[in-house]
């Protein structure tokens, strides 16, 4: 059994809560805003990406710190010491969204502790389901076994998937681009085209199970999409409704049927997309009301 968690991962940090252990997190990372009990938490990590930056200024300090080998990220060795966890939370998935595993069980090594740690890394949304069930069962009995009953949140979580899927099951299923980044494009990948078929879309330029890829503004005009989400990683919607009116303002797009008949929206990416936790299955109902809103 865990006792004493830290996670450094803001996804990890709310399943925690959700699965009903908030009380044993002693560390977070400063991205762990939700819920509200984990920002009095101490902060274990920062990063190198100055604040305030454009979303093109972002991407281009992240590949320049990428070429050059620096790490996004940095740990607080001493603090992480004093907390003396017995499990570690991270990721294997993106560098650009937490430190990886790799780099923190190295960490843990040179500090002497001995702390386990789990890398929590789905690519679908039902894997994000599965892992869930995975790290419950970590935490509850220090074992990571197949076929332990599925804690009751997790069934709740299922039960409104399949709500959705009843809702949506015979409304006509528009074609839907969702852009993780707005400079320069970025389609989705991992969960988010799950998300999009669950809310009774069809994901155009998409990649599910695998990773989010540039594309060109080109691309994004011959996809012929009937409705247009701009989500970017790291904003909410007041952020994304600035970049919406950027994205639709662009000549490249005008002539999207989207764009035509006005059905393009701005997002919560955090909230409801980016972060693959228990709020993934709000991202499921939100979009569904965007793509079939109710009569």
């Amino acid at each position: 059994m865990a006792d004493r968690i830290v996670s450094l991962l803001p996804s990890a940090t709310e399943i925690l809560w959700f699965l009903g252990y908030g009380d044993r997190v002693v560390g977070v990372t400063f991205e762990c805003d939700e819920p509200d009990g984990a920002r009095s938490v101490p902060s274990v990590t920062d990063t190198i990406v100055p604040p305030g930056l454009t979303p093109g200024e972002i991407d281009a300090f992240v590949r320049a710190a990428m070429n050059d080998g620096r790490e996004l990220y940095q740990l607080d060795a001493d603090l992480l010491r004093s907390l003396d966890p017995d499990l570690l939370v991270s990721q294997d998935l993106c560098r650009v969204c937490a430190m990886p595993s790799g780099d923190v069980a190295d960490a843990v090594r040179q500090l002497g502790c001995s702390a386990e740690v789990f890398s929590y890394d789905p690519m679908t949304l039902g894997e994000v389901m599965t892992e869930m069930g995975r790290l419950d069962r970590v935490v509850a009995g220090g074992r990571d076994t197949l076929g332990a009953e599925e804690p009751a949140a997790l069934g709740g979580l299922r039960h409104r998937l399949a709500e959705v899927s009843d809702r949506v099951a015979d409304r006509d299923q528009p074609t839907v681009l969702l852009l993780e980044w707005p400079d320069p494009p970025f389609t989705p990948g991992h969960w988010i085209p799950d998300q999009i078929v669950a809310a009774g879309g069809v994901p155009v330029l998409a990649n599910a199970g695998g990773r989010s890829t540039a594309t060109s503004w080109e691309a994004v005009a011959d996809c012929q999409a009937e409705v247009l989400v701009i989500a970017p990683c790291g904003f909410d919607r007041e952020a994304a409704q600035g970049h919406l009116a950027e994205v639709v303002a662009r000549p490249e797009v005008a002539a999207l049927p989207a764009v035509q008949t006005g059905r393009v929206h701005a997002i919560d990416a955090d909230g409801l997309i980016v972060r693959p936790g228990p709020r993934l299955v709000d991202g499921v109902e939100a979009l569904a009301d965007l793509f079939h809103p109710q009569r």
